[in-house]
């Protein structure tokens, strides 16, 4: 690889580094030699799926763009909590993600919002959402805010790990690039 290639600027200091640039080359080599790991918004992951990255990175994007940082920042939180070393954090990961939904669904729907329902409720007045896909997203929710749930007081171990964090990170990304998408369609979109 040439100097160029991975990032540096022509005219500056050697220690100059594009940061695109030079996590776009760590993830070319991540994958051309096989890694389960992947940079995501610069943080290593162990998220390696062409599809997968892109959903999450979508959804960091696209609530950025819209002014919905919370969001974003509870999905990058997610990330580096399932990427800490030496032991991830699979049941805060799952957190993170699910407050990424809320935090948009607080958005979409005004602060007083009764969380994802009221959010879905009031995207239903604007837009129509299958009632099977709509009660598919509540037990989501529900998976991780009933009284045994994820995000409630510790009684027993919940017995989570990485498939359930990656799981729940992926689809609460790809849940939030969704609630957007109909907000911003149904011309309810609040920034």
């Amino acid at each position: 690889m040439t100097r160029e290639h991975l990032g540096y600027s022509p005219g500056y200091a050697d220690h100059k580094v594009n940061k695109n640039k030079l996590i776009s080359s760590c993830n070319f080599i991540l994958e051309r030699e096989l890694s389960g790991y992947r940079f995501i918004s610069g943080t290593l992951s162990p998220i390696s799926d062409k599809t997968e990255v892109a959903e999450i990175e979508g959804a960091i994007n696209l609530a950025e763009k819209v002014g919905f940082y919370g969001a974003s920042e509870h999905i990058k939180t997610a990330i580096d909590l399932l990427g800490k070393k030496p032991k991830p954090d699979f049941r805060n990961a799952i957190k993170e993600a699910i407050s990424a939904v809320e935090s948009v669904s607080k958005q979409v729907a005004g602060s007083n919002s009764k969380g994802l329902e009221g959010a879905l409720s009031e995207l239903c007045k604007h837009t129509k959402i299958h009632g099977a896909l709509r009660s598919g997203f509540s037990k989501l929710y529900g998976y991780s805010s009933d009284e045994d749930g994820i995000r409630h007081a510790i009684l027993d171990q919940p017995n989570v790990g990485f498939a359930e964090a990656k799981y729940m990170i992926v689809s609460c990304s790809a849940f939030v690039n969704f609630l957007i998408a109909k907000a911003d369609s149904a011309g309810i979109l609040k920034t």
